[in-house]
């Protein structure tokens, strides 16, 4: 009897299994799909914990300099960063890619997208590259759909405030690659002009952690992994 008991109770088990993946499922087709994005949104985030998410802090800004931001937004050009030579931009592409976590880069096309995408709106910023790179291995390890427990998103965790006050409103615009660069790349390089070129400090804000040097430390320490040797001096850092 004790036999037949536990044969019943792994039917049962098994039952509920079953019943548990087809209530999922059901969930999934009436509630999930038609915003399938917020589920790769939510897979992302939870395997997040080896980024460092943060939160810009909304300030007011003058009515001059939230025109300027928002102009710097609507010139959406096809991206074309600026090599010294096609020799130049194989390689760098190259040793680049190489350095992009696979899982979510897996393709060269998308490595190659995405590298051209980030310099471009780097350099557009008057931005170096190679910080940037390690910004977004820091804020979010390369995950495009990341979302922070604060509510920042994408690559470079941007806060949705943003959308609203140089932006359109849209905040799921904040999943788009070029998107989430463009304002990350515009909302630092505004950190940076505001603090007289101080990157130490212009990074503690664009975290939301001014004056705490935990954050400035781990992307310049990710900044040094992204550094470009090969074919000539890759300093574009105004910045500096």
């Amino acid at each position: 009897m004790a036999v037949c008991r536990r044969v019943d109770t792994a039917r049962l088990v098994s039952v509920l299994s079953l019943v548990r993946q087809r209530y999922a499922y059901l969930m999934f087709s009436r509630f999930i799909r038609p915003v399938g994005q917020w589920v790769v949104v939510l897979v992302l985030w939870t395997g997040a914990h080896d980024a460092w998410a943060g939160e810009q802090r909304y300030e007011p800004l003058a009515a001059s300099v939230q025109s300027l931001l928002a102009v710097s937004l609507r010139d959406m050009q096809r991206p074309q960063p600026v090599f010294d030579s096609d020799a130049q931009k194989a390689d760098w592409l190259s040793k680049m890619g190489a350095r992009l976590p696979q899982r979510w880069k897996p393709t060269e096309r998308e490595r190659t997208e995405f590298l051209l995408t980030v310099r471009y709106e780097a350099q557009r910023a008057g931005l170096d590259p190679h910080m940037v790179l390690g910004l977004i291995q820091v804020e979010s390890n390369f995950r495009r759909y990341a979302i922070s427990s604060a509510g920042a998103r994408g690559y470079m965790q941007v806060m949705p405030f943003w959308v609203d006050l140089i932006g359109d409103g849209d905040a799921s615009a904040l999943f788009d690659a070029r998107t989430n660069l463009r304002y990350g790349c515009t909302i630092l390089r505004h950190y940076i002009d505001r603090e007289n070129g101080n990157l130490f400090r212009a990074l503690g804000r664009y975290n939301g952690s001014l004056g705490r040097a935990k954050y400035p430390n781990k992307v310049l320490k990710a900044w040094r992994r992204w550094e470009y040797d090969g074919f000539g001096d890759e300093s574009l850092a105004a910045s500096r």
